[in-house]
């Protein structure tokens, strides 16, 4: 289905703007390209942020329950302490000897499953992304990548080469293979593992055929950008079985379910009960500052190592050490995972109990705290279901709660909270929510 790569955006003409707001778009669109996009259809403006929150020019609070960058919530005192006393002393590179990276490298790799053993850092998700698929063209002497059918893996060349959640105007490489999800195609939870298996290994059997062969098998466990289909866990083990048995690898991406976000695991992956060949990191690993990596089983880094080389000058920084290390001793010395637990049931029994009482509400997934709310109803057809979304996300925009949408429709609401909220934010999120659906027409 080709939709608005950004459907929940300003269009300008589309709402009232104050003159403070609309001088500063106009400004922008002078100055910057217009590939940069502005969410909701009336721009937010903000100037500091705190917690879970978020203020504007005015004082102004918002509710963010859409950012899962600040995983431990915006401008956190502690984080934010150890990047200014790194940054005050030096900010290196990983050709100096350095003992917190390695301190730092040895509790992350510790977090993981043993046979991930090693760790190369990097900046960003997309270029974790980007390294992991170069690791894994080496080692299995092939080419070919598996995605899902609206997959994001970020920006570089070759990671939006493998993104089809960018658009028809960004070519996909002509080695990639998409593969539908079971359930989007709505297969029932007991056929989804024999389902998806099918569909990987019709697409090895393609890649095969046209002597490209598999690489590599990459995915999203907990598929955000495919609508946050979540279940039933262990559904990918069959076909994980099938890339290796082509000879290809596993690559976890846990840009956005890893560091706890799924609750009842660090990493999305360990919900599917399956040990990945390499795993990439992202976004939430410095709660806001630009750090990355990529984990994996210390034979195919060997291989990688033994015949490329991998720094760059800001890919394991100092500063940037120091500021994950804070991240991570919080997330255990705090045990944030047991409140994602337990507000993401709080979370979930709240969005059961409106989806009862509303016909606005199709369908509710997640996985700790990150949730994916099907808008709508079987009545409606798809555009009609995506502008209720739309509609839906505005409206709570304006009662200053934050999120977005998600999936293939964008008529799936994307819900991910800052990992550290509270039974006050769970209750005005499903406050402002409830208000939201009412108000839309179904």
């Amino acid at each position: 289905m080709s939709v608005d790569l950004m459907p929940n955006r300003y269009m300008p003409g589309e709402a009232d703007l104050a003159e403070r707001e609309a001088g500063l778009i106009a400004r922008r669109d002078k100055v910057l390209g217009s590939s940069y996009r502005l969410q909701y259809r009336r721009p937010v403006h903000f100037v500091r942020g705190e917690g879970m929150w978020l203020y504007d020019p005015d004082g102004r609070a918002y509710l963010d329950f859409y950012n899962n960058v600040p995983s431990l919530g915006h401008c956190n005192p502690e984080v934010n302490a150890a990047m200014a006393e790194q940054a005050g002393r030096i900010s290196a590179n990983t050709r100096y000897l350095e003992p917190r990276l390695v301190d730092y490298a040895e509790r992350l790799v510790a977090t993981f499953p043993t046979e991930l053993d090693r760790v190369v850092f990097t900046c960003t998700g997309s270029e974790s992304n980007d390294l992991a698929l170069r690791i894994a063209r080496l080692v299995s002497g092939k080419d070919g990548v598996i995605v899902s059918s609206y997959a994001y893996h970020g920006t570089s060349a070759a990671a939006a080469m493998v993104s089809p959640n960018l658009g028809e105007a960004v070519k996909l490489s002509p080695s990639v293979r998409m593969i539908a999800l079971p359930g989007p195609a709505g297969v029932a939870e007991a056929e989804a593992p024999a389902f998806f298996e099918a569909q990987v290994r019709a697409a090895i059997k393609d890649l095969d055929r046209r002597g490209i062969g598999v690489a590599a098998i990459l995915i999203d466990s907990i598929f955000s950008s495919d609508g946050v289909w979540i279940d039933p866990p262990g559904f990918i083990a069959g076909a994980i079985a099938a890339v290796r048995e082509a000879g290809g690898l596993f690559i976890a991406d846990e840009v956005q379910p890893g560091f706890g976000r799924t609750g009842d695991h660090m990493w999305g992956f360990e919900r599917h009960a399956v040990v990945p060949d390499l795993v990439t990191l992202g976004k939430p690993m410095g709660n806001g500052f630009p750090i990355g990596g990529v984990v994996g089983r210390h034979a195919a880094m060997d291989r990688f190592g033994a015949t490329a080389r991998y720094s760059n000058t800001f890919a394991g920084n100092t500063v940037g050490i120091a500021t994950a290390d804070a991240v991570l001793t919080i997330l255990q010395r705090d045990r944030i995972l047991d409140n994602v637990v337990a507000m993401g049931e709080r979370l979930s029994q709240g969005l059961q109990r409106i989806a009862g009482a509303s016909s606005g509400i199709l369908a509710v997934r997640h996985a700790g705290l990150f949730f994916g709310i099907d808008i709508g109803h079987d009545g409606m057809s798809a555009s009609q279901r995506r502008a209720m979304a739309l509609d839906v996300v505005n409206a709570m925009r304006d009662d200053g709660v934050l999120i977005s949408t998600t999936g293939a429709n964008e008529d799936t609401l994307k819900v991910r909270p800052p990992l550290v909220c509270q039974a006050e934010h769970v209750d005005r999120f499903l406050v402002s929510l409830q208000a939201a659906v009412a108000s839309c027409p179904t």
